[in-house]
Order: structure tokens, then C-alpha cells, then sequence
């Protein structure tokens, strides 16, 4: 099972914004750029508004950005989405086998583990804007362009 699809589909939507931030941004527009449904930008927008990450009013077209791109880390955006369950990145099956020695003792043996690589990916994401996403799609369009 991976990290939902929402993340990367709410980073794009917060890039496009943030490149955008002069047009008007419809949730079909977004949903052209992201190659999904309306109705999945507009839940996903949801998700970004609930957390103070944009703006949208309802019976007007557009969403834009209700924070500066360098003020929202992915960390934000990885929580707004709920991207995972609160603190269970990393699933535990819940009934090992108490009869063996590996069921009766592996939950405490990796649920430390657990927590410090999900630590590490919250740090890492807390590292990193939205602002460093917008500037590397640029710098690559510019590449491209050359």
C-alpha cells in the first residue's frame, strides 16, 4: 500500500496555483493539468481549504492560495490530505500468532522502527516547500525550453 494519490495530486494543485496565482483557476482547469476528474480536484481543494492552505468560495469559479508557496512545506500538505492515518504510515497486523515467538514479540520489535522512519519523512517533507517544487517545474520547463 503506498501514500495516497492526494498528496501528489494536492502538490500539483498547490504548484499550479502558486504558477497560476493571475488566472483564474476552475477546478476543470486543474483537473485538465492534473488528467483527473473535476470532482477529485474539488475534494482534494477541500481538503487544502479545511487546513488554511487556499481559499475558495463557493459559487465562484477558482481556488488561489491562502498562504505564500514558501510558507506551505509538504509536510502541510501531507497532513491536509491525510495522506496516511495519523502516526501509521507503517501498518502493524494486529493478531500475530502469540503462540510463536516471531507473532508474540514483532510488534515491539518493529513498531520502534516505525516511528523513526515516519519521524524522518515528516522532517524531510517539513524541509521542503512548495515554493522548492514551483522552482524546480520552472527551472526544468526552462531547460526543456533550451
Amino acid at each position: 500500500m503506498s501514500i495516497s494519490s492526494r498528496f501528489a495530486v494536492a502538490i500539483h494543485i498547490l504548484s499550479l496555483l502558486g504558477i497560476n496565482k493571475d488566472q483564474i483557476n476552475t477546478s476543470e482547469w486543474i483537473a485538465g493539468s492534473v488528467n483527473t476528474n473535476p470532482v477529485v480536484i474539488r475534494k482534494i481543494t477541500g481538503y487544502l481549504k479545511n487546513a488554511g492552505l487556499v481559499h475558495v468560495r463557493p459559487g465562484v469559479a477558482g481556488a488561489s492560495l491562502a498562504r505564500d508557496l514558501s510558507d506551505i512545506s509538504l509536510l502541510d500538505v501531507y497532513k491536509a490530505v491525510q495522506a496516511v492515518p495519523e502516526n501509521e504510515l507503517f501498518g502493524i497486523h494486529d493478531q500475530p500468532n502469540p503462540a510463536c515467538t516471531v507473532g508474540r514479540n514483532i510488534q515491539q520489535a518493529i513498531e520502534p522502527l516505525f516511528v523513526t522512519a515516519q519521524l524522518a519523512l515528516e522532517k524531510a517533507l517539513g524541509n521542503v516547500t512548495i515554493a522548492d517544487v514551483v522552482s524546480n517545474i520552472l527551472e526544468q520547463e526552462r531547460q526543456r525550453s533550451n
